[in-house]
């Protein structure tokens, strides 16, 4: 059977969800939950990464210190990772503290055509002897040729694995296939696959990335996460299982630590809303899709046209700002 490493992103990305609300006893009960059924790494933190919490795209319930060191008590056997966007993070206020609380895998991501601004902060985490996996984000916004020369860059920087994100939901199958498939020609590290469900393809995506030489994949607990969700982590172990690859995880286990997800951390479980749909369509940042939401209401335009907008604009994290002019722009069109 070949092994896929499964990294889980429900106290990472499923803090979208509740606009980074997650409390230290959540972390608590959940690390608990993940690391009883020997999920390998548990991701935690603010949606956007540590030193994210701020006005312009969320301010968190909890400081980093708090979530990664409660994460840090209770994750015995698993890995604690974390997602790092330089801009948010820096190395001296954010990577060495995360280092001195015991940070196992340093997830260094940027948009997928600025590998450049991830150099630093890789060659550090390197230095400290830890787990380093570049990402790139937003990864349906570069060609092929691109997106495998973006994480050539990674690579040469001392990343250990390249993860792409389909953080819009954007990707059918031959689109997984086809950049994974360059990816594994064209570097020599491993290859890993980030899937959001915005149109329903997650778990299917998830699979022909494994099928097309990915061994790293993300999930979370009942999808928690940004917009329509993520990949279901309690679906996806099953899944690899019967079709041969093999998780090492608890499949009890990791149905209970879904169940207690669903009880503990979640206002109401991700589904596939119009508005969530369009996002993948339009190729927009599932993480929006609150904000666009409340600000369509706000000024009566409708949050479907909001999103093709900013799909036009090639809008990506951190622009959050332009979901209002959007919505300004809209408004001034029906009035004329």
């Amino acid at each position: 059977m070949n092994n896929i490493l499964i990294s889980d992103a429900t106290l990472r990305d499923g803090n979208h969800a509740v606009r980074h609300q997650l409390s230290k006893d959540n972390i608590q009960k959940y690390c608990i939950a993940a690391n009883a059924a020997n999920i390998p790494i548990v991701e935690v933190g603010h949606g956007n990464g540590i030193g994210a919490s701020s006005i312009q795209v969320g301010l968190a319930k909890e400081t980093d210190r708090t979530l990664l060191s409660t994460a840090r008590e209770y994750l015995t056997t698993s890995k604690l990772g974390i997602h790092v966007i330089p801009g948010f993070a820096t190395i001296q206020k954010d990577l060495i503290p995360a280092v001195d609380m015991g940070v196992d895998v340093f997830r260094i991501a940027s948009h997928c055509t600025e590998a450049d601004v991830t150099a630093k902060h890789i060659a550090f985490a390197r230095e400290q002897g830890k787990e380093v996996y570049g990402v790139l984000m937003m990864s349906h916004m570069a060609s092929v040729k691109t997106l495998v020369e973006e994480a050539q860059k990674m690579e040469s920087y001392g990343a250990e694995a390249i993860i792409i994100m389909d953080s819009a939901g954007a990707y059918l199958g031959r689109d997984v296939q086809e950049r994974i498939s360059a990816l594994r020609e064209g570097l020599n590290c491993q290859v890993g696959f980030h899937g959001h469900n915005n149109l329903g393809l997650a778990i299917s995506n998830s699979l022909i990335a494994a099928q097309s030489g990915a061994t790293i994949i993300d999930g979370c607990a009942r999808g928690f996460g940004a917009g329509a969700g993520n990949s279901q982590l309690e679906v996806l172990i099953p899944v690899f299982e019967k079709e041969g690859f093999n998780t090492g995880i608890d499949l009890y286990k990791v149905l209970d630590a879904a169940d207690l997800a669903e009880k503990e951390l979640m206002k109401v479980v991700p589904t596939i809303s119009s508005t969530s749909i369009v996002s993948g369509l339009s190729g927009v940042f599932s993480g929006y899709l609150m904000r666009v939401n409340k600000v369509a209401l706000e000024y009566g335009v409708d949050p479907r046209d909001i999103f093709f907008k900013l799909g036009e604009r090639k809008a990506v994290a951190g622009q959050e700002d332009m979901i209002v002019e959007v919505a300004q722009e809209l408004l001034i069109q029906r009035k004329i």
